[in-house]
């Protein structure tokens, strides 16, 4: 590469003549194989040895195959044997919930009605649904009379539960699961939602309003006492069991008239 002077004082360079020299990119391509050059130069559809194509790139003429799908294995075939389809054959919702309306109304007349014949396989069931309605009416009766005593309710009941669950198990030889004896406490305290009613429109704390409740306890103990008695096989033991229930339930009357 060589410098001349120019007409406005800069030296310009020769890239030509240098090129020619000391070689340039063509000359480089030709002598050491660049990419231009044929002497070891990389031909992407020429033949290689190693790996690659032996033949110019093949491109698929047509349409592609079209995928069609596998048959289904045997998993799946089973599963699909099994599915029926449909949604006719299955129970109501609740049914599979446990709230069975017809056994409900039963115990609720068994309860209204503590003289009457019950079947034992409808009180021998865990049916809570009932108990509880009872008890937020009970709650909801004195709620309107400026008594807010739902944590007594539940606390009480509770407790009681316990109480006679332990008490019916040393009493009686089958044995009773403390579901069924929440269940039975709890539909027998529907006399009591009616006596709160009664507290909204006369005062309950005179005479009349202790012998209400009097009347009102011996009704929840006896119905509650004859459903245990039904359902354990206790016909000679049933005021043994009437006299807790009568405790129980007597707790559920003070909080009504005070």
């Amino acid at each position: 590469m060589s410098y001349e002077p120019g007409s406005d004082g800069f030296f310009s360079a020769n890239y030509e003549q240098g090129g020619q020299q000391y070689g340039g990119y063509d000359q480089f391509d030709q002598q050491y194989g660049g990419y231009g050059g044929q002497q070891g130069g990389y031909d992407p559809y020429a033949q290689q040895p190693y790996g690659g194509y032996a033949q110019s790139p093949m491109v698929p003429s047509g349409h592609p195959p079209m995928m069609t799908p596998q048959d289904a294995g045997p998993s799946q075939q089973n599963v699909n044997d099994n599915y029926d389809g449909g949604f006719d054959d299955e129970p109501p919702l609740l049914e599979e919930l446990g709230i069975n309306f017809d056994h409900i109304t039963k115990k609720t007349l068994a309860v209204l009605n503590p003289f009457s014949v019950t079947d034992s396989s409808i009180i021998n069931e865990t049916d809570l649904a009932g108990p509880l309605c009872f008890c937020l009416a009970l709650g909801g009766t004195l709620l309107l009379g400026g008594k807010v005593h739902f944590g007594y309710i539940y606390g009480i009941g509770g407790i009681g539960v316990l109480g006679l669950y332990m008490l019916l198990n040393m009493m009686s030889t089958n044995g009773v699961s403390i579901g069924c004896v929440a269940s039975i406490i709890g539909y027998c305290i529907l006399p009591m939602v009616g006596l709160s009613a009664v507290s909204l429109i006369l005062s309950l704390q005179g005479l009349i309003g202790t012998v209400l409740s009097v009347l009102i306890v011996g009704w929840c103990s006896l119905s509650a006492s004859k459903l245990f008695v039904c359902g354990l096989d206790m016909d000679s033991q049933q005021l043994l069991v009437a006299y807790p229930c009568g405790l129980l339930y007597a707790v559920f009357a003070l909080l009504t008239v005070f």
